[in-house]
């Protein structure tokens, strides 16, 4: 009997029933009063509109680093003070997870997404409701763009967990094929990057280069699809998948390696025209908040660029996220919080000095012992010196021992992260096992204590990270080209620092903009992709974890015993973590799907 699929008036759950392969006999067979069949949702205009809404809905929101998601706990730059036993990034430190584990496998999530947005563009052309608007066929095509641009990163946000994924191409596989017929292999990465690309372009096309529209910002734009690819052609150059000899033996059954085994300069050249295409919109600009003088202020610059909805540095946003959910986490206990999100003390380390230079580097003034005995624009006099004189960035965005909390409503309250502190161990677990917390996307005027929280849209693309893109691949095929220097520096003079200034080797210069994005990006899903692509995660993502000594007995703000460097978790890196594990189920159904190296 042929199946007739129906969903809600309110289409929920619509992309589920849709995916499902396996379903009872004759679920589907009956139609209730209530609901409507699928053949009538993409006749009506509001119906349609609603299912493209769910396919929007398949932009993970990522905010959520405790449970939902995985790449700042996983990362150098931060830990999850949650993260003990039930947590499952504390597992993935340990290295005590597998392909059966389920620890946030996206697999069958971006699938679906993919699935449900081939089928709305297979469908979406005949509304006959639309059709009958005097902007009937733009709208359709439009739509239909979203839709392209939607899949498209879906496959994208794949390929950058998994390596080389499976491209279903226009056609829904309906949902009684045989398996046997779903013995689908993975392409090549090298194809999923040309595919991918091809989408974004295609897509933009058709789609508004910014949505005018108050209405419609966080929907689909020619822009986004730029920044997509951008972002998609850089990691394609990179290390991990271009030339990396280290996967010579991972080939499909046919023997063809799935990760090309030919470095190819071009790639970076590829790269950097996709981000230098953005640049050249002339559209989008650095957020930068000035003084009475025209002087950039730069910490409200910075925290800015996350924290003013829709600002021109914003390309990519989602509009709808818990940012409640991350003020609560990331706030010490006095202020409403649980202090559940605590920055590594290599990612305090890679924060630059007030001159620019690096804590290591000659002339940096840095200090880690003692205490300041004068205030400073940033720090009153008794900080500790290790905070002493640091970059405006720093500032924006770590909670150190004794800083003042960002909620100033009930008065200047100073963060104690020692023992005895307002926000230490003593009888709780809900304290940073690093001694430190994060800042950076905490909203001056929120106050988790009172549930008050000023609404932002989530930023996932802008243009600082474009400057930095373009600089990275143009340092790859072009070193010395002075649009480096010149972009970078756009950076730092944002950033309140000095400029980079002479002549540096590739290598010096490769050095600066892995630690410039480490710095500028940080918190903001970053780090974990770039030490993977860049294959350094070896040293950077295993070995001891450091923080201060919050186990200390210290009940002020002033011993010394707190500020020792101290081991808080020793992690487990190994080279079969460069890529995310295939689920074990999956790989059972499709007997053609090769694992990744090392499952």
């Amino acid at each position: 009997m042929k199946q007739k699929t129906y969903i809600t008036a309110l289409v929920s759950g619509l992309c589920l029933l849709l995916t499902t392969f396996g379903c009872q006999k004759n679920f589907f067979d009956q139609v209730p009063d209530d609901r409507i069949t699928i053949e009538e949702v993409f006749n009506r205009r509001l119906e349609s509109e609603q299912y493209l809404a769910n396919i929007y809905a398949r932009i993970r929101e990522e905010n959520n680093q405790w449970s939902e998601n995985p790449w700042m706990g996983v990362a150098d730059e931060a830990d999850m003070t949650w993260a003990r036993s039930g947590y499952n990034t504390y597992f993935i430190n340990l290295g005590a997870w597998d392909p059966n584990s389920g620890y946030f496998q996206f697999w069958e999530h971006y699938y679906r997404g993919i699935r449900s947005a081939t089928y709305f563009m297979q469908h979406i052309g005949g509304n006959a409701e639309i059709l009958k608007l005097p902007n009937g066929q733009a709208l359709i095509d439009q739509y239909w763009a979203e839709a392209r641009f939607l899949r498209a990163y879906f496959y994208f946000c794949l390929l950058r967990q998994y390596g080389p994924v499976i491209l279903l191409g226009d056609e829904v596989i309906p949902p009684d094929t045989p398996f046997d017929n779903l013995l689908i292999p993975r392409n090549t990465f090298d194809e999923c990057v040309s595919y991918i690309a091809s989408e974004l372009d295609a897509a933009g096309q058709a789609l508004p280069l910014v949505q005018t529209n108050a209405r419609e910002e966080g929907r689909a734009t020619r822009s986004m699809a730029m920044a997509v690819k951008a972002r998609l052609l850089l990691y394609a150059a990179s290390p991990l998948y271009n030339g990396n000899t280290d996967y010579a033996s991972f080939t499909n059954e046919g023997g063809t390696p799935l990760i090309s085994q030919s470095y190819d300069e071009n790639k970076w050249k590829l790269a950097a025209d996709a981000a230098k295409a953005i640049i050249d919109l002339n559209h989008f600009d650095l957020y930068k908040v000035t003084d009475s003088d025209g002087n950039v202020e730069p910490i409200a610059s910075y925290s800015g660029v996350v924290l003013e909805p829709w600002n021109r540095e914003q390309i990519f946003v989602r509009p709808a996220w818990n940012d409640g959910d991350w003020e609560r986490h990331a706030s010490p206990r006095f202020g409403g919080g649980w202090s559940g999100i605590g920055a590594t003390q290599k990612q305090v380390d890679a924060y630059f000095m007030a001159n620019g230079k690096a804590i290591d580097e000659e002339g940096s003034g840095y200090v880690e012992t003692g205490f300041s005995t004068a205030d400073t624009r940033y720090t009153t006099a008794g900080t500790y010196n290790m905070y002493v004189n640091r970059e405006p960035r720093f500032y924006a965005s770590i909670v150190y021992n004794g800083s003042y909390w960002v909620h100033r409503d009930e008065g200047d309250i100073r963060v104690g992260m020692h023992r005895y502190g307002n926000t230490g161990m003593e009888g709780t677990w809900d304290f940073s096992r690093t001694g430190y917390l994060i800042r950076k996307n905490i909203h001056p005027n929120s106050n988790p204590r009172l549930n008050r929280f000023v609404r932002r849209p989530y930023v996932m693309f802008r243009l600082g990270e474009v400057y930095l893109n373009y600089a990275e691949a143009l340092n790859e095929y072009d070193p010395g080209n002075p649009d480096i220097l010149r972009y970078i520096n756009l950076i730092r003079e944002r950033a309140g620092i000095p400029k980079l200034e002479g002549e540096y080797t590739q290598e010096e210069m490769r050095r600066r903009i892995q630690q410039e994005r480490q710095v500028e990006l940080a918190f903001e899903n970053h780090r974990y992709f770039d030490t993977r692509r860049w294959k350094i995660a070896m040293e950077t993502d295993g070995g001891p974890f450091e923080g201060m000594n919050v186990e200390a007995p210290v009940s002020d703000f002033d011993d010394p015993e707190f500020y020792r460097r101290t081991v808080f978790e020793t992690r487990v890196f190994q080279e079969r973590h460069y890529l995310w594990p295939i689920p074990q189920s999956e790989i059972d159904r499709n007997r053609a799907l090769i694992q990744n190296p090392g499952w």
